[in-house]
């Protein structure tokens, strides 16, 4: 069986709802699953300044935090960050800035990593931003599988380098929700056909 982390950080929800379709994708292709937020950073102040940022620290108050173990446990890791000017958000690369000691023993290489992004606007720096967690991916000798242009769902989402959202039409729809999933069991089946051929 493939293990699977799904690691995430989101604000107000969007990229947890993604990060939900992805675990669903993972698991329906047949991957033993483990769904992981990073810790949150953020001033109390920013924070109370949005009701929808209190309302959904408390609504995933049960959602276990990532560690290393997460990483050196899977097979395949996904990641989920909303952009933040065109970067991942701040909360998701300090947690990754933590694996310098798996990195080091080789237990990040030869993994299957994928990333999914959401932005408030469209072209608000979604590919940047997936871009940007691939050069990670590079660092750690993964071995990055996208969705591309390889399902029918791809031509309605249009984004070959991840599941990705514009927030500000509102929470994620069937076809973020179809694509994260669809993502996902793209990694799984990538791994799962590594591994046999190991």
């Amino acid at each position: 069986m493939v293990n699977a982390t799904i690691i995430y950080y989101s604000a107000t929800g969007t990229v947890h709802a993604l990060a939900q379709a992805a675990a669903e994708g993972a698991e329906k292709a047949g991957a033993q699953v483990r769904l992981r937020k990073v810790a949150e950073t953020a001033q109390p102040e920013a924070i109370n300044a949005r009701p929808e940022w209190v309302q959904h620290l408390q609504d995933t108050a049960d959602v276990a935090e990532a560690h290393l173990d997460d990483l050196a446990w899977a097979d395949v890791v996904l990641f989920g960050t909303p952009t933040r000017f065109g970067n991942p958000a701040s909360q998701l690369r300090a947690f990754m800035e933590t694996m310098n000691v798996l990195w080091f023993q080789g237990k990040l290489a030869d993994k299957v990593y994928s990333a999914f992004t959401a932005s408030n606007t469209a072209h608000g720096g979604q590919e940047s931003t997936l871009l940007a967690l691939g050069n990670t991916f590079y660092h750690w000798g993964g071995i990055i599988v996208p969705p591309g242009y390889t399902d029918p769902i791809q031509f309605q989402s249009g984004n070959p380098y991840g599941a990705s959202h514009v927030a500000g039409d509102g929470p994620p729809g069937d076809v973020s929700l179809q694509a994260a999933r669809y993502q996902a069991q793209r990694a799984v089946e990538t791994a799962a056909a590594l591994r046999k051929g190991k």
